[in-house]
């Protein structure tokens, strides 16, 4: 089976996968409230709050839609649905082509500076992990990530894959799952548009995904000394999706708790040192304790019901557009649909708490801006 867009009847990630996974993740919850009985079941109220969130979600998706086809008449500008064509080794570099090459790598050099300073493995210490997400971590993560999708996306050579393949490694020794994990389902994302993907590949990538989530999830944390599990890697992605859960259910019946603050740190705790998810705990179990809420949970806490609201209105607005932009033009819009997809997938059980996610947001505006600023002059 072929995955040509041009030939395509089912959108496998459009916007609405995040409805899906939000769904598959109470599924895989489930064992731990009802058959092994591990965690307290939640009340009404969390199926409540997360259908109301996933409503205006869809509602986001449906409303960018309407925008784009009939304010900006999208629907009538010129498309340019042509995959880039395949390049050898040894064929000749354009000049931006050189350039992204060169920016990738610069991220791939910082993360193995970031390594060697910290004197080890963090992957394999609780300790180093802990001092893992340093500033250059930091500005490795911000460059590498939009570079390598940038490339995937516009030039079809299959030593950039080795770029890939390397960072990936990289950011994996961190110990931190959300980024490996980011940086694979944002290529599979890009690599799915950008190119003719048999369907066996795709499943084969998201057998990986897989894997590598089970991979650094269980080795993370038996790294740690002064937590003990008897759980087995299955078990333990159970046992995190139902707690996870059930501090949502805490944040639900602790709205305005934080009131703004847990956003403010959001945007500014990296560089003064403050853990957003840390106010989670103190605001859902009273302990000082870092800990996620879900895609839902930091809003309510901040600005209750309309926070949440608004927040997934707003996600569904601009990956909608980035969606529907990248299916008319492709190049950039495509490689930063795939990191903007993949980051909100994530988020589904970390949460909108990381400042770097929100910074490729802000990208992704001034993209789409800019991207209909060309339509507009028929570009």
């Amino acid at each position: 089976m072929n995955f040509n867009l041009e030939n395509k009847n089912f959108d496998l990630f459009h916007p609405l996968i995040l409805v899906f996974m939000v769904i598959l993740f109470l599924i895989i919850a489930m064992p731990m409230w009802y058959f092994y009985g591990k965690l307290p079941s939640p009340s009404i109220d969390l199926y409540l709050y997360i259908g109301i969130g996933l409503l205006f979600f869809i509602l986001g998706i449906c409303l960018s839609k309407y925008l784009l086809e009939n304010k900006f008449n999208l629907s009538n500008a010129k498309s340019n649905l042509k995959n880039p064509h395949k390049l050898s080794l040894f064929e000749s570099y354009s000049k931006n082509e050189l350039i992204a090459v060169g920016i990738v790598s610069v991220g791939i050099i910082l993360q193995i500076i970031n390594i060697s300073l910290l004197g080890g493995i963090p992957l394999f210490s609780a300790t180093l992990k802990a001092k893992a997400a340093t500033k250059i971590w930091f500005i490795s993560y911000i460059i590498f990530l939009p570079s390598i999708n940038v490339l995937l996306a516009k030039y079809n050579r299959n030593s950039h894959y080795v770029l890939l393949i390397l960072g990936l490694l990289l950011f994996a020794l961190t110990g931190y799952r959300t980024t490996p994990i980011a940086i694979m389902l944002s290529a599979l994302i890009t690599l799915y548009y950008a190119r003719d993907v048999d369907l066996k590949y795709i499943v084969l990538a998201i057998m990986a995904i897989a894997i590598m989530l089970l991979a650094v999830g269980f080795i993370a944390v038996q790294a740690i000394s002064w937590q003990h599990w008897s759980l087995n890697p299955i078990e333990l992605v159970s046992y995190r999706a139902a707690f996870t859960l059930n501090i949502l259910s805490q944040a639900i019946a602790n709205q305005f708790a934080t009131m703004g603050n847990l956003f403010y740190s959001t945007l500014t705790g990296f560089f003064t040192h403050t853990d957003p998810r840390v106010l989670v705990g103190i605001a859902t179990i009273g302990r000082n304790h870092s800990i996620t809420s879900t895609i839902f949970g930091p809003a309510l806490l901040d600005f209750g019901i309309i926070g949440m609201i608004m927040q997934m209105l707003f996600l569904g607005l601009i990956l909608k557009a980035l969606h529907y932009m990248q299916s008319h033009k492709k190049s950039i819009y495509t490689a930063f649909y795939g990191i903007l997809l993949a980051q909100t997938i994530i988020w589904i059980e970390t949460g909108p708490t990381d400042v770097v996610v929100w910074l490729f947001y802000l990208m992704g505006i001034f993209i789409i801006i800019h991207g209909l600023r060309r339509i507009r002059d028929g570009v």
